[in-house]
């Protein structure tokens, strides 16, 4: 594996929390920063010695809500 994909969502409570695609790899952090160390070792934890990714992909996910065109109801 050359590659592992993480999705990444900012917590309700605050900070971040990553989960790997396709493997059992979870971790949270406060910060962007701390979460890049904390995928790092967990990657490193999940796999036997030579066989981690050689890359982390990191997807960051936001949700955003718009209103629609002609849902000026939802304004009042």
């Amino acid at each position: 594996m050359d590659e592992i994909i993480f999705v990444v969502e900012q917590s309700p409570e605050g900070g971040y929390t990553a989960r790997a695609l396709g493997e059992s790899i979870h971790t949270q952090a406060e910060t962007a920063a701390e979460l890049h160390e904390r995928v790092r070792d967990a990657v490193q934890c999940h796999f036997d010695q030579g066989k981690a990714p050689k890359m982390i992909r990191l997807h960051f996910v936001r949700d955003e809500v718009i209103v629609a065109a002609g849902a000026d109801f939802l304004l009042r």
